[in-house]
């Protein structure tokens, strides 16, 4: 049976970093995957540009029942760590927004960048085998469609059931289960979420209009765009908010977050205004959903007729739209898995199982999942180092 000091099984982000590292430190290293090709969400990530990193993660953008077990590793492998590793191999890459990194011309970049580094550190990989059987009498052993393997240190970072078509299965929660870790229940996140039947009936044929809102969950706050699609909505602020969603919790959405509606439609109304109220509300809004709106919530008759209580009250509904999802759009939509092994059972500064040493969980398996923008790509990073530096 071919021996090894650790094997990583799981060469997306997360692997290919903490195997990296391992190499790098002399250690003898195998990484595992049951794909054929190295990094498959990666290289779909970004629209295929790869957001790589944020240049403002901090702990804050990140949710798991310990709101502190991301902190160790963030603060010691940074996103200008990442950065310095990028602009070594000398790829270009820009800001999009708020801080998100893309290769500016393509993820595979970032895989081969990886890729090589791992081949120069001295990294085995195994790829388009699936493990089997996982046991430890004294060292680990992996019986694999491969063949057989043991290790002194086990690393696993085969992530969450998020986006199945690249492969994602729950295999993680397999082998933690096995040695006795707890899990916090996976969930679908960064995801749309889906229409209840009545608002199924009202907006269902507005698919495909966006508009620029101010989206809140639990008390999270969210100023991008929303997408109206046939089952709910999606686009940014919504899959932002769902990282924070839980089944039954009501979404607010402000759909005029540069002004007070309230103030905006009175002063209208006083200053004469003879248009209807679908027709000037369509000069801050998507013409189909002002027109909706307004068919639901208020009589579209000229603005200078319809009295105060009842243009206040439809500022308000403006300013707080509030939704009630039926569920999301489940992990086949879902960029991440939020939940996941329970961060009670490792170490925050190794990653390592308390319970069994030698065992290490890494990246999105773990209960620590990011919100939109580069910011699950750093918490790979950051806790592949952090295993890499200890295994």
């Amino acid at each position: 049976m071919p021996s090894f000091d650790v094997i990583v099984v799981g060469a997306g982000g997360a692997g290919l970093m903490c195997a990296l590292q391992a190499a790098r430190r002399g250690r003898l290293v195998l990484a595992l995957d049951h794909a054929p090709k190295i990094g498959k969400k990666i290289l779909i990530s970004g629209g295929g540009r790869c957001n790589f990193t944020n240049l403002h993660a901090t702990p804050a953008n990140f949710v798991s029942r310990n709101p502190h077990f991301c902190k160790s590793a963030l603060a010691r492998f940074t996103p200008e760590d990442f950065i310095q590793m990028v602009k070594a191999r000398d790829i270009p890459f820009h800001e999009k927004k708020l801080g998100q990194l893309f290769c500016d011309r393509s993820a595979r970049d970032i895989v081969a960048m990886l890729v090589q580094d791992c081949a120069q550190a001295g990294v085995t990989f195994q790829l388009n085998g699936s493990v089997k059987v996982v046991t430890k009498p004294d060292r680990f052993c992996l019986d694999t469609s491969q063949g057989s393997f043991s290790s002194e240190s086990l690393v696993i970072a085969t992530g969450g059931p998020s986006v199945p078509d690249t492969g994602a299965t729950d295999f993680g929660y397999g082998i933690a289960r096995q040695f006795g870790l707890a899990i916090v229940e996976p969930e679908p996140a960064l995801v749309g979420l889906t229409w209840n039947e009545t608002d199924r009936r009202a907006f269902g044929d507005l698919t495909g209009l966006s508009a620029d809102t101010i989206v809140t969950s639990r008390g999270h706050s969210f100023r991008e765009n929303i997408l109206f699609t046939h089952g709910g909505l999606s686009g940014p602020a919504i899959l932002q908010a769902s990282l924070y969603w839980h089944q039954g919790d009501p979404i607010t959405i402000d759909l005029l977050p540069d002004l007070d509606p309230a103030t905006w439609l009175l002063e209208a109304k006083r200053q004469g205004e003879k248009a209807e109220l679908k027709t000037l509300l369509a000069s801050r809004l998507p013409k189909r959903l002002a027109e909706k709106l307004c068919a639901l919530y208020l009589s579209s008759k000229p603005v200078g007729q319809l009295a105060d209580k009842d243009l206040e009250a439809f500022a308000q509904r403006l300013h707080r739209w509030t939704v009630m999802p039926s569920g999301t759009e489940g992990f086949k939509k879902a960029e991440v898995t939020r939940g996941g092994v329970d961060t009670n059972e490792l170490s925050s500064q190794t990653m390592e199982a308390k319970k069994v040493p030698g065992l290490y969980f890494i990246g999105e398996v773990v209960d620590v999942t990011g919100q939109l923008g580069g910011y699950n790509f750093q918490w790979a990073w950051a806790s592949g180092w952090a295993a890499g530096q200890a295994v």
